[in-house]
C-alpha cells in the first residue's frame, strides 16, 4: 500500500477538483514536497512559530506567528506574522503569486514593505519555481489564528516580547529553570551631602592691665 502524507494527498485533491489531469496534480503535489522541504531548512520556523524564540516552540501552531518581536533602531518592533491560511490573521487571502512575490521583493499585496528582519535579500536569490512551492506548501498547512501584535513604531510601546540587542554593561543573566527571578539592579545611591566645616569663632584675647604709673617723689 502506497502511503501519500497530507500535503501531498490535499494538493493532487485539490487538482483534481479545479479540472486538472492526474499529470498536473502529481506536479502540483511536486510543488508542495519541494516547499515543504524548503520551509524545513530556511528555517521559517525559527521565527514564525510561537515559541521557538522563548524556547518552546508550538508545533501545534506551526507557522502561526511570534509573540516575539525584533526591535529595529528607528524604526519600532516588528513581529512575524502567521504564514498559516487563515484568512482572518493569515495568508488565506493571499494568492500563491503574492505570496511568492512578498518572499523575494519584501513587498505585501498592500503595498506595505516587509521589515529588514525579514532576510530578502537572501530569498531575492530563489526562483520563481522555489518561491512558489514555498507558497503552495503554505497554503497546505492547518489554518491558525493568532494575530501578532503590532507592528510598533519607534516611540510606540509595544505589548509583547521584544528581541533586542544589549550592550554588555545593560545585560541582565537569566536565572536557571524554577529559580526566582534576579532582583532589578540597586538604584545608584547619590553621594551624601557635605557640611563644610563651621568657621571657628573669633577669639578676643584680653591683655591684663598694666599697674597705673607710680606717682612722682616729693620735692625736697
Amino acid at each position: 500500500m502506497i502511503s501519500v502524507k497530507r500535503p501531498v494527498l490535499l494538493s493532487m485533491l485539490l487538482g483534481v477538483a479545479f479540472g486538472m489531469s492526474l499529470s498536473d496534480a502529481q506536479a502540483a503535489s511536486r510543488l508542495v514536497q519541494r516547499g515543504k522541504y524548503l520551509v524545513s531548512i530556511i528555517p521559517c520556523t525559527d521565527c514564525h512559530t510561537p515559541g521557538s524564540f522563548l524556547g518552546h516552540p508550538d508545533m501545534t501552531r506551526y507557522l502561526g506567528g511570534s509573540e516575539v518581536g525584533f526591535m529595529v533602531p528607528g524604526l519600532g518592533v516588528f513581529y512575524a506574522p502567521n504564514l498559516t491560511p487563515d484568512k482572518d490573521t493569515g495568508l488565506g487571502n493571499w494568492t500563491l503569486r503574492q505570496i511568492a512575490t512578498a518572499i523575494t521583493t519584501g513587498v505585501r499585496p498592500d503595498g506595505r514593505k516587509l521589515a529588514p528582519p525579514m532576510p530578502v535579500d537572501s530569498f531575492h536569490n530563489l526562483t520563481r519555481y522555489d518561491a512558489l512551492a514555498i507558497a503552495a506548501y503554505l497554503k497546505t498547512l492547518p489554518p491558525v489564528k493568532n494575530k501578532v501584535p503590532g507592528p510598533f513604531g519607534p516611540t510606540q510601546k509595544p505589548t509583547s516580547f521584544v528581541y533586542q540587542v544589549l550592550p554588555p554593561d545593560k545585560y541582565m543573566p537569566a536565572p536557571p529553570p524554577g529559580s526566582p527571578p534576579p532582583a532589578p539592579p540597586a538604584a545608584a545611591t547619590p553621594p551624601a551631602a557635605t557640611t563644610p566645616p563651621a568657621a571657628a569663632a573669633p577669639t578676643l584675647t584680653v591683655a591684663p592691665a598694666s599697674p597705673p604709673p607710680a606717682a612722682p617723689a616729693p620735692a625736697k
